[in-house]
C-alpha cells in the first residue's frame, strides 16, 4: 500500500511538472512566433451558416447588437465560467439580428483580438478555439462584409494563428469529441483559404486517424455511446456539406464513415423514434436532426435486430430494447453505464419501462448514482452493480471484465424473444445472470425470466430487479398486493410476479440533460434460497 501510494505521488508530481513546463512554453514568445507564421491568403470559400443548424440552437428572439456595449464586452473578469465559454465560442453570433451593424460586429472581433492576441489558457482552450474559428468563418456576412483591408488582414491572421495552435495542440487534447471539433475547424480553414496541402491535408489525415481509433469494424463508436454516435454523424455530415458547397471532391473516407454512422442512427433512433436511455444518453431533439437530414437528402436504413451491442425488436405499436454487449474498454468507457441486460419498452410512442438516464453535472454523487446498475432495469446483487468504476479527473471509467456469455434473439410475427447472460457478478458472488424476455404481440403480454445461477453453495444473497418509470407515469398496488397497475396516458398495464415480493419505490430520473426529478420504480426483491433461482414476472396490457 505504501509503495503504491508513493508511485501514485511520483506519477502525479511528474504529470504536474510536465503540465507546468508545457504551460510556460505555450505562453512564451517563441510559441507565439511559431503559430504566427502564416501566408497572407484571402478567403476563396465562404460557408453558409445554415449548414450548422444541426449543431446550434438558434434563439427565436434575435439579439440586436445596438443593445450591447461593444467597448467593454471582454473586460468582465467576474463572468461565470459557463457564460465565459458561451461568449468566447462566438456561437451566439448565429442568433444576431442580420440587421445588426456590421461595424459593431467587427468591432467586437477586433476588441477580442486585442485582448487575446497571444495564447492564454482560458480563452484559447481547445474546444473554444475550434468553435470560434467555425463561428467567425460561418457568420462571414457579419464578420467580414464591408470591412477595410486592415481589419481583413487582422481577421485572416488571427484565424490562421488559432488554427496553427489547434494543429500544435490537438495531439494533447484528451477528449475525442474535442478532437473531432478541432479537425472540423482545421478542415474548414483549409477549404476557406484554398490550402489543400496544409490545413486541409492535415485535418483529413487526423480525422481518419481518430476514426480508425474510435470506431469498431462496423463503424460503430467503441464507446457504445448513442449520444456520441449522433455527435460524430452531425460533424461528419457538416464537413461533407462544406466540401460539397466549396465544390471540392468529397473524400471517400467521409462518405464511408457517414454510411456506417447512419446505419447506427437508423437502428437506434429512426426505427423506433425513442431515445434509448443507456450509456450516457438523454432525451434529445433528434426529430430536428431528422428534418436536417431530410433537407440535405440523407436517408439511412438498418433492418437488423442487433447492432452496436443493442438488440431492438419493434412493430408499429411496441418496441423493446436490450443492452446485450459487454462494457467498452476502459479508455472508451467514460459514457458507459452499468446496465448489462437492462431493457426499455415503448408503447405507442411512450416509454412504458424506462431507464433513469445520465447525469453529467458537477454533483459527483449523482453522476455515480446514474452510472449504477440500480438506475437500470436489471438485476442488482447485494446492492452492488455488475460493473465497477475508477475515477480519474472527475470522470468515471469502467474497470471490469464483464462478459456476455450467450445471446439469442427471435423475431416472428406472433412471438418475440431476447435472451442473454453475463458474468458481472461472478468474481464476487459466483453468480451468473441470465435474462429472457418474451413478447406475445396478439396478447400485448411480456413474460420475463431472470435466472440467477449460483455456481457455488453461496446462498442467502439479497437481490433486486428494478423496472423504472418516467416521472409522469402513474402506478398503484392492488389491494391483494399481488399486482401493480401502471397508467401510461390512456393505456393500462398490469405487472405481476408470483413467489416474490413486488413493491413500488421512489427514485431519481436523469433523462433530461443536467437535471433530475423524482420518479417511481417497480421492484422485485428476494433472497437466494436455492442454487438456481428463476424469477418470473409478467407485464400485460389491460
Amino acid at each position: 500500500m505504501i509503495l503504491r501510494n508513493s508511485l501514485n505521488f511520483i506519477n502525479q508530481f511528474t504529470l504536474n511538472t510536465l503540465k507546468h513546463v508545457r504551460n510556460i512554453y505555450l505562453n512564451s514568445n517563441y510559441y507565439d512566433n511559431k503559430i504566427s507564421n502564416i501566408n497572407n491568403d484571402n478567403l476563396v470559400y465562404k460557408p453558409s451558416p445554415h449548414l450548422l443548424s444541426s449543431l446550434i440552437k438558434y434563439q427565436k428572439k434575435k439579439i440586436n447588437l445596438e443593445d450591447i456595449s461593444t467597448n467593454n464586452l471582454w473586460d468582465n473578469e467576474k463572468i461565470k465560467d459557463q457564460d465565459f465559454r458561451k461568449l468566447n465560442n462566438f456561437y451566439w453570433f448565429f442568433s444576431l439580428d442580420l440587421k445588426s451593424s456590421k461595424i459593431n460586429t467587427q468591432k467586437i472581433i477586433s476588441n477580442w483580438i486585442k485582448k487575446n492576441s497571444k495564447y492564454n489558457s482560458k480563452s484559447w482552450e481547445f474546444d473554444l478555439t475550434s468553435k470560434r474559428i467555425i463561428a467567425w468563418l460561418s457568420s462571414h456576412n457579419l464578420t467580414i462584409e464591408g470591412s477595410d483591408e486592415n481589419y481583413i488582414n487582422q481577421y485572416n491572421k488571427m484565424i490562421k494563428k488559432q488554427t496553427n495552435h489547434l494543429m500544435s495542440e490537438i495531439k494533447n487534447s484528451k477528449v475525442i469529441d474535442d478532437k473531432i471539433i478541432g479537425c472540423a475547424a482545421i478542415i474548414l480553414v483549409g477549404l476557406c483559404y484554398g490550402d489543400k496541402k496544409g490545413y486541409l491535408a492535415f485535418g483529413l489525415a487526423l480525422l481518419k486517424k481518430i476514426s480508425d481509433i474510435s470506431f469498431d469494424n462496423y463503424g460503430f463508436p467503441k464507446s457504445r455511446s448513442i449520444k456520441q454516435l449522433i455527435f460524430y454523424l452531425k460533424y461528419y455530415i457538416l464537413i461533407r456539406e462544406w466540401f460539397k458547397e466549396a465544390q471540392i471532391d468529397i473524400p471517400e473516407q467521409i462518405d464511408e464513415t457517414i454510411y456506417y454512422l447512419g446505419q447506427g442512427y437508423a437502428f437506434l433512433w429512426q426505427n423506433i423514434k425513442s431515445d434509448i436511455l443507456m450509456n450516457g444518453n438523454n432525451i434529445s431533439n433528434n426529430s430536428e436532426f431528422d428534418q436536417y437530414l431530410k433537407r440535405f437528402g440523407y436517408n439511412f436504413k438498418n433492418e437488423n435486430k442487433e447492432f452496436g451491442g443493442y438488440a431492438i425488436l419493434y412493430n408499429k405499436k411496441i418496441s423493446i430494447v436490450m443492452d446485450v454487449a459487454p462494457p467498452p474498454s476502459s479508455k472508451f468507457s467514460s459514457n458507459y453505464q452499468s446496465g448489462a441486460l437492462s431493457f426499455e419498452i415503448n408503447s405507442n410512442g411512450k416509454k412504458l419501462i424506462s431507464n433513469c438516464g445520465n447525469y453529467e453535472n458537477n454533483q459527483s454523487k449523482l453522476v455515480e448514482l446514474s452510472k449504477s446498475t440500480a438506475a437500470h432495469n436489471t438485476l442488482i446483487i447485494d446492492d452492488n452493480s455488475s460493473c465497477k468504476y475508477k475515477k480519474y479527473n472527475n470522470n468515471y471509467f469502467a474497470n471490469t471484465n464483464l462478459k456476455i456469455l450467450k445471446k439469442n434473439i427471435i423475431f416472428e410475427k406472433n412471438y418475440w424473444k431476447m435472451n442473454a447472460s453475463h458474468d458481472g457478478y461472478y468474481r464476487k458472488y459466483n453468480i451468473i445472470h441470465e435474462r429472457e424476455i418474451e413478447f406475445y404481440p396478439e396478447k400485448f403480454k411480456f413474460i420475463g425470466t431472470d435466472k440467477i445461477f449460483n455456481k457455488k453453495s453461496n446462498l442467502n444473497i439479497k437481490f433486486d430487479i428494478r423496472f423504472h418509470l418516467e416521472p409522469d407515469v402513474k402506478v398503484m398496488k392492488t389491494q391483494d398486493n399481488k399486482a401493480i397497475l401502471v397508467e401510461l396516458n390512456d393505456e393500462g398495464w398490469k405487472f405481476t410476479c408470483n413467489n416474490y415480493d413486488i413493491n413500488i419505490d421512489n427514485g431519481l430520473y436523469f433523462g433530461n440533460k443536467n437535471s433530475y426529478t423524482q420518479n417511481q420504480n417497480i421492484f422485485i426483491s428476494g433472497i437466494t434460497n436455492n442454487k438456481n433461482e428463476d424469477v418470473v414476472w409478467e407485464l400485460s396490457k389491460i
